[in-house]
């Protein structure tokens, strides 16, 4: 039977400011759809017939309504798929909640829509109607609890991994349109280009190598891939997580306590809620005394300063803002006492894309 793939909403290319710094474009790329680590993302699931998508009937020119409201047993399936990718131990918690204004995903299963989602931040530019996640097939039956972890993959914001452009790929591109043109998917040449073939830059691709065992990497049937040879005869990946999918998404979102030490987690993330040119104070107070790194991120440049307060007044330890063109997001070796306020100030200079963008420390 020929495998069921997922399918991406084709997205502009990112726009970023002109002068940037090849490191920080880089940064922007790579980050973009990331969530700020320590986020706790809501998900709900549609459940009543208000919400559905009016579908043509093939061949009869006629309509029917489909509901977006799945089955306990479906919904089972996909709660368990994100305790576990919670339980990897990632800076990323999920919770499911009753209403729908609070859920930055949300979830629906619309038989013959596909199994699709957003990917990481991307879900916050969906209206609140709108699905962020959907399951068009039976996700008990055997083999497809992958289909709910791999969804899950796109919501941190991972990729394909036959995407990668360190996967080496040769396919055979007419098979491969051929493939995908044919039931169960029916898709254009386009669509199958951008899901399929298109590579991906090397900033936004899940990790540094290709990992064929990635649960971010999809079935390929016999005679598509032409190299490497080893997968002429076809690729089988487990559906399950793989290590490096762990590597991966551990480093994005490092766990809360590593070894035992909170040094790699931010115990302060807030939204900056600036617009271009406007200037934001951010308290903050140290859990221990350490050395620590701070600053802004998300889609923005900013500069920050560092301040210590002392009877009442602050005092200047670190970053710049003299008016100049240096524009320093992140202040990195910061001693931080604990028991002292401090004070991080922030001036955003630009924002693109959402504009999402927080001020952390960690």
């Amino acid at each position: 039977m020929t495998a069921r793939y997922c399918s991406l909403a084709q997205a502009p290319a990112p726009a970023f400011a002109p002068g940037l710094a090849a490191e920080r474009l880089s940064a922007l790329a790579g980050g973009r759809r990331r969530w700020v680590n320590g986020t706790v993302l809501h998900y709900w699931f549609f459940d009543g017939d208000t919400d559905a998508s009016v579908i043509p009937v093939p061949g009869r020119g006629m309509t029917r309504r489909v509901s977006w409201a799945g089955a306990e047993e479906q919904r089972e399936v996909v709660r368990s798929c994100f305790r576990e990718w919670q339980d990897l131990g990632i800076g990323i918690a999920f919770a499911e909640v009753d209403d729908r204004s609070e859920a930055e995903l949300r979830i629906g299963f619309q038989a013959g829509d596909g199994s699709w989602s957003t990917v990481g931040r991307d879900a916050l530019l969906a209206g609140r109607q709108e699905r962020t996640m959907n399951f068009g097939w039976d996700l008990t039956a055997p083999g497809e609890r992958g289909t709910a972890l791999h969804q899950i993959g796109h919501a941190l914001g991972m990729l394909h991994e036959h995407q990668s452009p360190f996967a080496g790929i040769h396919w055979d591109d007419e098979a491969v349109h051929a493939e995908l043109a044919g039931p169960p998917h029916h898709w254009s040449r386009e669509r199958t280009h951008y899901n399929i073939l298109r590579k991906l830059d090397p900033d936004e691709a899940n990790g540094s190598f290709w990992d064929p065992q990635s649960i971010m990497e999809f079935p390929f049937a016999p005679g598509l891939i032409l190299e490497p040879e080893q997968y002429r005869g076809g690729l089988n990946p487990p559906g399950t997580l793989s290590a490096a999918d762990k590597e991966s998404v551990l480093r994005w979102y490092p766990p809360a306590h590593p070894l035992g030490s909170p040094a790699l987690v931010p115990f302060r993330s807030a939204p900056l809620g600036l617009g271009p040119g406007e200037q934001a104070d951010f308290v903050i107070d140290p859990p221990e005394t350490r050395t620590y790194t701070l600053g802004a991120f998300g889609d923005c440049d900013a500069v920050v300063v560092l301040f210590e307060e002392r009877d009442g007044r602050p005092r200047y330890l670190a970053g710049r803002d003299d008016g100049g063109t240096e524009r320093n997001a992140t202040i990195g070796g910061a001693r931080l006492v604990k028991g002292r306020r401090y004070v991080v100030r922030v001036r955003l200079y630009s924002a693109w894309g959402s504009g999402e963008a927080a001020v952390m420390c960690w």
